[in-house]
């Protein structure tokens, strides 16, 4: 009865999760915000610098924070749903804008300074925007029931003085001329009224002293001009100059395109993993799929709680945790594998493989957070939105991955009707040996016993200095065909319903009055033309730009600046946060394990970032922001890899106790790696299901990511096989030298205790 019951839980809470999910997955994900290259938009990365060049004008923290509020207050005039402004350190003020349809505008509107100044008719200074009161411009309509913007001043008696003066003066000069960003020497009142479109806002005429805090601007203006103008005077009292430094926009039309592309390309990532998993595991893939798919319900779900925005990268990111997350259970099933094939039972095997894979997957997804949260820290704001959903990726996977898996097999394994039936686990019974014969899993037999991982390791420390010699040669003669990110520039994606031609597209960027030599085509039907200069385009060019090649090609191009200040701040990052992550991590191991484990595995994460160096130094792809994170999600799988051999070495080690000579130590990793070679094999295949998927069907502009994340993938690999493991047999065997033999003590302290009650 009681067996009974437990498969009936097992089933009733498959139909909870089923009903939950079903019902309450496509609210969730309509209520996902999506980055800028997701839908369109435009960000904007401001310096705040001082109106007055003067050496003595400072811009204070206030002011920044004010400027920003400011900010927000113009944007809320364009009516743009949820935007985002953010102040940074060193004076700066990161605006997004996603969704927003006349990009024109709207960066027209946010970057006029709006200095505001009242001067009279021979151009003397004498009122300006620290007079006014903040926040108190507004659109209304005058008695004439034309459209007029009141204004709200602090001091009326001083606003009586200057009125009182300017009206004083015999016609046609006695007028109060409003004006927005004078130039001194540029401007004039005189010139300018001269002209149908004069430059200054307003040049009402005063008859008589006016001694009142209200005052109101009249001139032509629409309904919409006045609702502008209040947001740009709102603005007035703060002495600043924005100078851009940073700016990518991206058209609609490439946001949707890159949206389902990179959903359908992760769709069918995410169905191989669950087809191998059911065709390897079985019955306890079966449980990995339903685990799986809790998960990624679940990374949706707290995405959508904290507000997060999710950007084309943060999407690879949710792809690549899946990968992650079923490592977990890749993991834990291999152990209870072994378990069942020296004889134990199905309930034993389960209860021992779920505890000794614990504190591996434990290890593992800490220095893989460690690396994401460094990520988080140096990058950029989609790189931030990718670090982001790998953080969350790795803590949703213990939920599921470690303890929901582990509760719904715990329920069928318990019920007891799994009792003998080893071929649900993917385990024939021929392989499985009798109790009476007494073998251990480190006798067991593998599928990799004809290597000898050890005594082959001078061959692939030749091998690899070789290909980083040749790498190394490579890069110094190549280079690194750096993106815009670290180089600084402009970056142009130009998006065709018809193929591309270079030779034509070169030809329209020279009618436009921009001509480049550094043109890419791409695309499954190359219609993506990549043009790339070395100058950063002002806001000016960047408008016209667009205008020009929108009119050719129907569709906005996507334009990106950066700035020489921003590309070697970047580059700056980008080397700190490769840097503090292996700092991390080397800490993180050294004190989990050895100091020698620490050292051999950063060696092996050096090896893998410059080997993934290397080979886009050959093959000229392209360096940017996101090959960082390339960079360092591949440290985390690297050392993913890397300590589940370590902890499996040292738990060998603990079953030994003493080793005498380097031949039992040398046995011991050859079985080691022998033995967690599986588990590798399998874990890189489920994410190269996915990696693969994002680069042939994904968005052009993840494909470097998606190709560095291959490389690296395979690079990781093979150096958690075949360097790390061996540096540090070196390094034990010299230990060993001086020592005669290891005594290796019996672990005392435990994680604790992390099985289900069932």
């Amino acid at each position: 009865m009681k067996s009974r019951g437990r498969i009936i839980a097992f089933l009733l809470l498959l139909v909870v999760f089923a009903t939950t999910i079903g019902t309450t997955s496509n609210p969730i994900v309509k209520d996902v915000k999506l980055g800028l290259d997701l839908q369109g938009g435009f960000e904007v990365l401001y310096q705040v610098e001082p109106l007055k060049k003067d050496g003595e004008s400072k811009v204070t923290e206030s002011m920044v924070t004010d400027t920003a509020s400011a900010l927000g207050r113009r944007v809320d005039v364009l009516g743009v749903s949820e935007p985002i402004i953010s102040v940074e350190s060193g004076n700066r003020i990161r605006v997004q804008l996603a969704g927003v349809e006349d990009q024109e505008s709207a960066r027209e509107l946010l970057s006029t300074q709006a200095n505001l100044t009242f001067r009279d008719a021979n151009d003397n200074l004498l009122l300006d925007g620290t007079d006014l009161k903040e926040g108190k411009a507004k659109a209304n309509f005058g008695e004439n029931g034309n459209p007029v913007v009141t204004l709200e001043m602090k001091d009326p008696n001083k606003f009586g003085e200057v009125t009182t003066k300017v009206s004083s003066m015999p016609a046609p000069d006695n007028v109060l001329v409003i004006w927005l960003d004078f130039e001194e020497g540029v401007d004039s009142y005189k010139e300018e009224m001269m002209k149908p479109n004069p430059a200054f806002v307003s040049d009402p005429r005063v008859q008589y002293p006016i001694n009142s805090s209200n005052v109101e601007i009249s001139g032509s203006f629409s309904v919409e001009e006045t609702k502008n103008l209040a947001g740009i005077l709102n603005a007035g009292a703060l002495p600043v100059h924005l100078e851009e430094i940073y700016s990518t926009s991206i058209g609609a039309q490439f946001g949707e395109q890159a949206l389902n592309k990179t959903v359908f390309a992760g769709t069918i990532g995410i169905a191989l993993i669950f087809l191998f998993m059911l065709v390897y595991y079985r019955l306890p893939g079966f449980v990995a799929v339903v685990t799986l798919s809790i998960y990624i319900y679940l990374i949706l779900l707290v995405f959508t709680l904290i507000n997060g925005v999710l950007t084309l990268p943060g999407i690879a990111a949710l792809m690549l945790g899946v990968g992650m997350a079923v490592d977990a259970n890749i993991l834990t099933y291999e152990r209870i594998r072994e378990e069942l094939r020296v004889g134990k039972s199905v309930k034993t095997s389960f209860q021992a493989g779920a505890k000794q894979a614990f504190t591996a997957i434990l290890d593992a997804n800490i220095t893989t957070i460690l690396a994401a949260v460094v990520l988080f820290i140096f990058g950029t704001s989609s790189v931030k939105g990718f670090a982001l959903i790998l953080i969350i990726s790795i803590l949703v996977s213990f939920v599921t991955a470690v303890w929901g898996s582990r509760l719904l097999l715990g329920l069928l394994v318990n019920s007891g009707s799994l009792d003998g039936k080893t071929e649900l686990f993917g385990i024939s019974k021929k392989k499985v040996h009798a109790p009476e014969e007494g073998l251990e899993t480190l006798d067991l037999t593998t599928k990799f016993d004809r290597f000898d991982f050890v005594g082959t390791r001078k061959r692939f420390y030749v091998l690899s200095m070789i290909l980083l010699l040749a790498g190394a040669i490579m890069l110094g003669v190549f280079k690194l065909n750096l993106g815009i990110d670290f180089s600084s520039g402009t970056r142009v994606e130009v998006l065709s319903n018809e193929p591309l031609v270079e030779a034509d597209l070169q030809q329209q960027l020279e009618k436009i009055g921009h001509p480049s030599s550094d043109i890419v085509i791409s695309g499954e039907t190359k219609n993506i033309g990549v043009v790339r200069y070395k100058e950063d385009f002002n806001q000016e060019e960047v408008n016209k730009f667009k205008a020009d090649l929108a009119a050719v090609y129907g569709a906005d191009p996507n334009v990106s600046t950066v700035s020489p200040t921003v590309g070697k701040e970047l580059a700056k990052n980008a080397f700190y946060a490769l840097l503090y992550a292996a700092l991390g991590i080397l800490v993180y191991v050294a004190f989990r394990f050895e100091w020698r484990m620490g050292a051999a595995t950063i060696i092996g994460l050096i090896h893998d970032a410059f080997f993934m160096l290397a080979i886009f130094s050959i093959s000229r792809l392209e360096v940017d922001i996101t090959f960082i994170a390339a960079v360092l999600t591949i440290v985390g799988y690297s050392i993913n890899d890397t300590i589940v051999t370590f902890d499996r070495i040292r738990e060998n080690l603990n079953r030994r106790g003493t080793i005498k000579d380097a031949a039992e130590l040398a046995d011991i990793v050859n079985k080691s790696l022998r033995q967690t070679l599986g588990r590798s094999v399998n874990t890189v295949l489920t994410v190269v299901f996915v990696v693969v998927a994002l680069m042939l069907m994904g968005a052009e502009s993840i494909r470097p990511f998606s190709i560095a994340l291959l490389i690296g993938l395979i690079a990781g690999t093979y150096s958690s096989i075949f360097i790390s493991a061996q540096i540090w047999y070196d390094l034990k065997k010299r230990e060993m030298k001086n020592k005669g033999s290891i005594k290796v003590e019996k672990e005392k302290k435990q994680w604790g205790s992390d099985e289900p009650v069932v």
